[in-house]
């Protein structure tokens, strides 16, 4: 049996990688964390595990979706380079990175509590869902936000290892629905076109770009709101109202550049926007 050369390793290495999207992890990790803190302190073995549940997730939430989005993929420019849609990987391996990140992520939650085991394939069923629906619904949006927002509810549980007093969660919970769902909708503008040909049920092919970023505007106001409600009732320092209204800043950047840079507004200012959440949270502790 030959030995199989180094270059080849690195290469489906770096497919791998590239497939997982593993920098994506900025946009939820930030909202575990907050979440499992705004419980209260928590022990590094504790945060270890927490961090490797939330990168199994993660990967697992990628993977299924690009394995359930690939013939789209295929016929649509701006993602024909994608490792599925181009054939650098099989369906197959695909499944067996997947399979490898839900271990991962049942065993992690095993070893933080019964609870969060016995909770854990609830965000599965989510991200299992929110691929399919926008073949038939504008809905699709909020279908993201609703698994996305399994982040702070997850951290949250990992560190109060019980569902007694779950309402301490709420605002955090309903700013990532919000917050979320808005954000999907910028990053759809980029898809505005190929998903009417294609008749997908994005907002903004539906309502046309400019009533859907009105529309992610207004979510994103209700999310700022959110975090208001937060601060007011569990939150109210100095340095948590400093993160809060530079939270706020961010929204509104993000608003101002969104018809012109998605990319941009959707990538790296809602990657800030997290960690800012973050922060807000500990400022508040």
């Amino acid at each position: 049996m030959r030995n199989v050369p180094a270059s080849f390793a690195v290469g489906r290495l770096k497919t791998y990688a590239s497939f997982i999207k593993i920098e994506h992890t900025v946009f939820s990790l930030p909202l575990i964390f907050a979440g499992a803190f705004l419980h209260g302190p928590i022990s590094l073995r504790l945060a270890g595990l927490i961090l490797l549940a939330a990168v199994g997730g993660r990967v697992l939430a990628m993977g299924l979706n690009r394995i359930i989005d690939v013939e789209i993929d295929r016929l649509n420019p701006r993602t024909q380079g994608r490792e599925l849609a181009r054939g650098a990987m099989s369906v197959a391996e695909a499944w067996a990175v997947v399979g490898g990140a839900g271990v991962v992520y049942a065993a992690s939650a095993w070893a933080i509590a019964p609870v969060c085991f016995a909770w854990s394939p609830l965000p599965v069923a989510l991200f299992l869902i929110y691929p399919h629906l926008k073949r038939f619904t504008s809905l699709a949006h909020l279908g993201l936000g609703l698994a996305w927002s399994m982040a702070p509810l997850g951290g949250w549980l990992a560190s109060a290892q019980s569902l007694v007093n779950l309402q301490e969660i709420r605002w955090l919970w309903l700013f990532s629905v919000l917050w979320v769902t808005g954000f999907d909708i910028i990053y759809a503008t980029m898809d505005e076109a190929f998903d009417r040909e294609r008749k997908l049920h994005s907002l903004p092919a539906v309502a046309g770009k400019v009533n859907a970023l009105r529309l992610s505007a207004g979510l994103h106001g209700a999310a700022f709101l959110s975090l208001g409600a937060l601060w007011l009732n569990q939150l109210r320092t100095p340095d948590s109202g400093l993160f809060l209204a530079a939270i706020g800043g961010l929204l509104i950047w993000q608003h101002l550049i969104a018809g012109r840079r998605p990319e941009f507004a959707f990538f790296h200012l809602n990657g800030a926007t997290g960690f800012a959440v973050l922060a807000f949270v500990l400022g508040g502790r």
